[in-house]
């Protein structure tokens, strides 16, 4: 179900894209994530932060330039969240929530063939899996599990979305270094174990892009 759900979305993409002559680059962005999450157990009692999942992220980018410097993007992308909780004696609860996530983005371009660009934009996404990589101890007010069977995570995530970076054009093709700042304003919890919690998530990623549509300016 959930490959068709990534299948749908995709060619939903490509048809969009290809009825209104939108697209203008198609390519891919890979790189590294890392997250954070903080939790209040309950009503009153003081937030806690935990380190989160640190994995490698990669996603299929379909950009268009609305004008010479200014433009929009939509990506399918796979990545980690989750969360890493150690106590004194250094024993970890680690669980790692793998999701595709669709960043729908404003993008705006500073320079020439060189370019500085800030992006900015919502996001959604769907949960493919949920895994409990270790389980070393319990006690009150710890973050739950959420691969067992009885779990029942929730599966859709939504949030904003913002980053800077450079790009460089090579004739048709773009190479991109990105920065991405990322805050969740779901959350995986359904059973209200955990009276709150949100993530965020940094993304530090490399991106090539080939233009198979000339941007309308240059037509």
């Amino acid at each position: 179900m959930k490959w068709k759900i990534l299948v749908c979305l995709f060619s939903l993409g490509l048809i969009l894209t290809e009825t209104i002559q939108a697209q203008t680059n198609i390519g891919i962005r890979g790189g590294f994530s890392t997250s954070t999450l903080t939790y209040r157990a309950e009503v009153g009692r003081r937030a806690d932060r935990v380190g989160g999942i640190k994995a490698p992220t990669f996603s299929f980018v379909i950009e268009q330039y609305l004008a010479k410097n200014a433009g929009a993007s939509l990506e399918f992308q796979f990545i980690k969240l989750g969360y890493t909780q150690r106590d004194t004696l250094e024993r970890v609860n680690q669980t790692s929530l793998e999701y595709l996530k669709i960043p729908f983005l404003s993008n705006f371009y500073f320079g020439n063939r060189g370019k500085f660009h800030v992006k900015l934009g919502p996001h959604f996404g769907f949960l493919m899996n949920a895994t409990d990589l270790k389980r070393e101890y319990e006690g009150n007010g710890l973050l739950p599990t959420y691969g067992g069977a009885g779990d029942a995570p929730k599966n859709f995530m939504y949030g904003l979305t913002a980053g800077v970076g450079l790009s460089n054009l090579f004739g048709k093709s773009t190479v991109a270094a990105d920065l991405r700042f990322s805050y969740e304003f779901g959350r995986p919890e359904s059973q209200n174990r955990i009276f709150d919690m949100n993530s965020t998530n940094l993304e530090f990623t490399l991106s090539y892009l080939f233009q198979i549509l000339k941007p309308k300016w240059q037509n």
